[in-house]
This record gives structure tokens, sequence and C-alpha cells, in this order.
């Protein structure tokens, strides 16, 4: 077996050959081809603009402004992305040659431990840069996909007021996560004075529900469809939403008159033939 004298001569032999393509540092970590570092020669300190994140250039000297999720990259400025993230080539004649936009390494929407949706695991990490630290980690990513939360009713149903053999419809939209169920109930009094909720359409003929989603994203739309409609439907129809978070209910009237009421009372004419 060689003896270790013997071996320390082979390489530092080697090592010469090797440093070019290894980009071997200098004295104090820094690269060779930078030279000394100057702050004098650096150009004039800028504040980065949001969502601009401050970090030092190739030679650690100047102080320069790395792009955030969405922010303009490449190109012949040279711009670089933030930490963690891309710079991902445009749609031909989008933008000059060249040039990008920072995208997240890490693609899709995650939850935060502030209990908010987050585009990317990046933009979370830009908010818990800026954000007040109360502690060390107080903002981490608490799971993959957005948030959940309880149906929140963004429009609620809007009382309607109609003749005996109109058409008529309640809607209800809703925004959860995970898609609520929505139900609609038609609000009665039992012959002893307490409330009844009556689930539709049942029995109802004349009465059709419908949901689907929409119109944006972890919301839902509901309608309640009468045809045609009878004095009898007259009353509260309540739109009833729940998931696993939590659920939310709000009220529409509809108000029916009798058709036969609007019309005008045939006098005959003395001309008129029996």
């Amino acid at each position: 077996m060689p003896r270790l004298p013997v071996l320390i001569p082979l390489l530092l032999l080697l090592l010469p050959p090797l440093a070019p393509g290894l980009r071997l540092l200098g004295a104090g970590g820094r690269r060779p081809e930078c030279g000394p570092c100057r702050p004098e020669r650096c150009p004039a300190p800028v504040r980065c603009p949001e969502p601009g994140i401050p970090a030092r250039d190739e030679c650690g000297c100047c102080v320069r402004c790395l792009g955030a999720e969405g922010a303009s990259c490449g190109g012949q400025a040279g711009a670089r992305c933030g930490p963690g993230l891309v710079c991902a080539s445009r749609s031909a004649g989008a933008a000059p040659e060249g040039t990008g936009l920072c995208v997240c390494a890490q693609r899709g929407a995650v939850c935060g431990s502030d209990g908010r949706s987050y585009p990317s695991v990046c933009a979370l990490r830009l908010r818990a840069r800026h954000a007040p630290r109360a502690h060390p980690g107080h903002l981490r990513k608490a799971r993959d996909g957005p948030c959940e939360f309880a149906p929140v009713v963004v429009i609620p149903p809007r009382s309607v007021h109609n003749v005996t053999g109109a058409q008529v419809y309640l809607s209800c939209e809703v925004r959860a996560l995970p898609p609520p169920a929505i139900t609609w109930r038609k609000v009665t009094q039992s012959p002893e004075g307490t409330q009844v909720l009556e689930d539709l359409p049942g029995d109802h003929v004349n009465i059709a529900v419908q949901v689907r989603g929409g119109p944006s994203d972890h919301e839902a739309t509901a309608w309640v469809l009468i045809n045609p409609l009878k004095k009898e439907d007259e009353g509260v129809y309540q739109c009833h939403s729940t998931n696993t978070a939590g659920e939310a209910q709000s009220h529409g009237t509809v108000t029916v008159s009798d058709l036969n009421a609007y019309k005008a009372p045939y006098f005959p004419a003395p001309d008129d033939r029996m």
C-alpha cells in the first residue's frame, strides 16, 4: 500500500488541470474572474420594486434586484429570477426574443399556516419575507392545495313577485372548498305554529332544482325553477349549503298574485250578437 507522502505529490500534479473546469473560488470564496470588490464602482443602489427581491450579483459585490413570480426575465438586460423560480419563455410574438417570465419551479397552489391559499409555494415564501415576523417559521406551507373553508353565500336569492301561470326562479351562488352540497327548502308553518323545512322538489311536479359549478373557482350556483306558478307556491325559499368545514344559508321570498284579478271585466257592446 503506498505511503501518504507519495500520494500528496500526485494529487498536487492533478489539481491544476481540474481547477479551471471546477471554477474553483479564490480567497474569501470569490470567483477569480470577478476581481476585488469595489463598491464605489457599483451602480447607485435602488429600492427593488415589488415584487423584486434584493440580492448580490454573481460576484457577491453589487446589489441587484431578482425577479419574483410573474416578473420579466432574460433578454439583454439579463434579469435573473429569485430563489425557487425559473425563467420560462413566453409565446412567440408576445415579447422580445429571449425574454420570459419568472415562474415557480414547484407548480400548484398551497395552503399556508395562516389559513390563506397561495397560488404557489413561491408566493407563500415571498409573503413570509415581507410579512411581520412574530417568530421564526411564522408562515410556512401547511399542505399542498388550497385551504379548505366553510360555505359563503356570494349572491343570495332575490325575492320575486309574479302572477299564477308564470315561470319564476330563484338562484343562489356559494363559494366553498371542498365543493358544497346545495339544497333548496321551502319554509312553512305546521298547524302547531312551528317552522317546517320541506326539501325540494319533493312531490311538486311544477318545481325543478339544478346545481352546477361556477362561475368562478370554488363556486357553485343553484336554481329552483317554478313553472307554472301556483298560488300555493307562495312563501319563503331557503338555499342551504354545507361541506366538511361548515354551512351557510340564505332566503328568498316568492309572492304570487291571482292572474284573474288582473283581467278586466268584459262588457258586450250593444251590437254584439248573443
